[in-house]
């Protein structure tokens, strides 16, 4: 049995998590869950899981949950609940599925109380992918990977030393602009952006895919999560999203990880690893698949891939810088005050203005964060 705190559980990780423990019973247990607003779904997990502890972030919506819960239902509020959350609640294993950056803090006090840290959320290893990998090397605990991308490497992987890894290749879907003309991005809707071919995400994450951003965001994480150098990280078009990625050794053999588009997997390798279990997820057919597409990205239309290849190769505060204009160029554009283009237009011009550090301290790195959104909602005024 694994005790599993889930913050971020009314988002679509968040559910798809639920679903795996609720398939699961005997070997999964969510003792913990964190949202920022969805107080109503909170409510519905504390009853069906019979939780004794959450995090609300957001102050209004912790009032309201404090009208709400059952009796013994401990109650944690604002950024700092969910590292009391974490630090307070004995379990396994802390899965993180918050967007943006208030994940980093639970994520290293999960680590630093001795439990394993299941990531979903690729801010986290960005930013401070050093300092988290270190702290769990420390801790002895294991850092695994939620995302189909990242958690298929990590099968493929199987402790497989770097030496005889030529390449990680990671798959994009190509998002719903794939084989639309540089020309035409620059008319591209907020309603367009946010229809996905594939994966059902929240608002932020279906527009990093739009822009490409998210497989530059996971292209910084694999160097991290399995110690490799950018040079070593490629990414593929694949617009059927059948295979997650696939790990090229030094004598060119390929190996994949293969499934239907749903999180369930990743989430459930994630915390019955090493063990694989039956579920209900279906299989493959691979004759009504029948082929499976891949091409190679265009770093013209889509310059967020070079823009994350100089980051992670220069690495220090510049992963930081790299991620937190990215989330204010995206929500200037989800509130109809920028063009598309300028999503990649804007990151690029805040790279270029900031001074980078090396070797940066976690608070170099807060401050390089700051610093980066500042600058970014500049570029708007």
């Amino acid at each position: 049995m694994k005790r599993v705190i889930v913050l971020g559980s009314s988002g679509s990780i968040g559910l798809s998590t639920c679903k795996v423990a609720r398939e699961l019973p005997e070997r999964m247990k969510i003792v913990g869950l964190a949202v920022q607003r969805s107080v109503p779904a909170l409510l519905e997990q504390v009853a069906e899981f019979g939780v004794r502890a959450v995090a609300v972030t957001n102050e209004e919506s912790a009032d309201e949950a404090a009208g709400a819960l059952p009796a013994g239902c401990r109650l944690h509020r604002g950024n700092q609940g969910l590292v009391d959350l974490v630090r307070e609640t004995e379990a396994d294993m802390v899965l993180v599925a918050i967007v943006g950056t208030a994940g980093l803090a639970p994520a290293l006090a999960a680590l630093e109380t001795g439990k394993d840290l299941a990531v979903a959320s690729k801010e986290i290893l960005v930013m401070a992918g050093q300092s988290v990998m270190s702290l769990a090397g420390q801790r002895g605990r294991m850092v695994l990977p939620v995302d189909s991308e990242h958690n298929a490497i990590f099968q493929c992987l199987q402790q497989t030393p770097e030496r005889e890894v030529r390449r990680l290749i990671l798959t994009a879907s190509g998002g719903p602009f794939r084989t639309s003309g540089k020309e035409d991005l620059a008319h591209v809707t907020v309603e367009q952006a946010l229809k996905h071919p594939t994966w059902e995400m929240g608002r932020k994450i279906t527009i990093d895919s739009a822009t490409l951003f998210n497989k530059g965001l996971e292209m910084i994480e694999a160097k991290w999560l399995f110690g490799v150098d950018m040079q070593k990280i490629d990414v593929v078009v694949h617009p059927q999203s059948i295979v997650h990625s696939m790990v090229e050794f030094v004598d060119h053999s390929v190996l994949a990880q293969l499934s239907h588009s749903d999180m369930c997997f990743p989430i459930q390798y994630a915390v019955t690893y090493p063990d694989r279990l039956p579920n209900q997820l279906p299989s493959l057919d691979f004759a009504k698949l029948g082929q499976l597409l891949f091409e190679a990205p265009d770093p013209d239309r889509f310059p967020a891939l070079t823009l994350a290849r100089r980051a992670g190769t220069e690495g220090g505060t510049l992963p930081a810088v790299f991620n937190a204009a990215n989330e204010v160029a995206v929500e200037r554009f989800l509130q109809r005050q920028s063009t598309f283009p300028r999503i990649w237009e804007s990151v690029a011009r805040v790279m270029d203005q900031h001074r980078n550090i090396a070797s940066p301290s976690l608070d170099a790195i807060v401050d390089a964060d700051a610093w980066a959104r500042e600058a970014c909602e500049a570029l708007y005024r």
